[in-house]
């Protein structure tokens, strides 16, 4: 029974986040693996289970989402796999690589790390684009913005204290939903692309429900002036939520790639 793993991306405006939704009773809601499973079925003639390595939610984009299934017969290539995938499916996603993988690879249990990326604009500096006078609406849907100029510097100091083995319960929206709330977080780095735009890079081996826009949102806080960027080891030690800044936006956060061993990574 061959097994392929895919490389994802998708504009996550119009999906109610990565993973199935059926409630009750109602159609089921229009996610990223609810289409991609209904696209990956109909190519193979079979009902296929595709399942992901992160949960993105709402309004999340992703460029390297990992997904991967098995089927009991493939009668097309894996060089040409993407390609018939993506045919079957709307303009919003796309698989962007396809390959055959050993037949035990889980895309959640086998990860190693994964990259989120937040882009932010910020001040007169940081106005969004515009055409024939109006906000470019593909900004909008990409970048999150704050009006106040922030404080580069104090935002980097405050992001080199994030990274480490750690509970990070103070950065989690709902913790007891887990088992554990300890993480690693491999990098936290804020730069300026261009005057007023930020981007935030955080790297780990997994992240707690809303984790990443809680961590920039307390960078922001910083940046602002609300927040001491040398009291980061404080609030996450103290592990209370009400202690971090505010949950960001979903728009500006995007699953750049995720790592696996084995030669398995996309």
């Amino acid at each position: 029974m061959p097994r392929f793993q895919l490389r994802v991306a998708y504009d996550g405006t119009n999906f109610h986040g990565w993973q199935r939704q059926e409630p009750p009773d109602l159609p089921p809601l229009r996610t990223a693996q609810g289409v991609l499973t209904v696209a990956v079925s109909q190519l193979m003639k079979d009902r296929i289970s595709v399942n992901g390595a992160s949960r993105t939610d709402t309004g999340v984009h992703a460029r390297g989402q990992v997904a991967a299934f098995s089927v009991s017969e493939s009668r097309v290539p894996p060089e040409r796999l993407s390609m018939a995938i993506n045919s079957r499916l709307p303009a919003d996603i796309e698989v962007r690589e396809a390959r055959v993988v050993r037949d035990d690879f889980d895309p959640v249990r086998d990860c190693l790390s994964k990259n989120y990326t937040y882009r932010l604009r910020h001040g007169s500096e940081g106005r969004p684009p515009h055409v024939n006078g109006r906000p470019d609406p593909f900004d909008r849907e990409m970048t999150a913005h704050c009006h106040q100029t922030l404080e580069l510097a104090a935002m980097q100091r405050a992001a080199a204290q994030m990274t480490g083995t750690r509970d990070y319960k103070a950065f989690a929206h709902c913790p007891e939903q887990r088992e554990t709330t300890v993480r690693s977080v491999h990098m936290c780095t804020v730069t300026e692309l261009s005057p007023g735009l930020l981007r935030f890079d955080v790297a780990g081996s997994g992240f707690l429900h809303h984790m990443v826009r809680i961590m920039v949102g307390t960078l922001v806080d910083v940046g602002r002036g609300r927040i001491d960027p040398a009291a980061i080891n404080e609030i996450i030690a103290s592990c209370e939520r009400k202690r971090a800044g505010q949950t960001m936006p979903p728009q500006g956060l995007c699953l750049e790639w995720i790592h696996y061993g084995g030669g398995e990574s996309l």
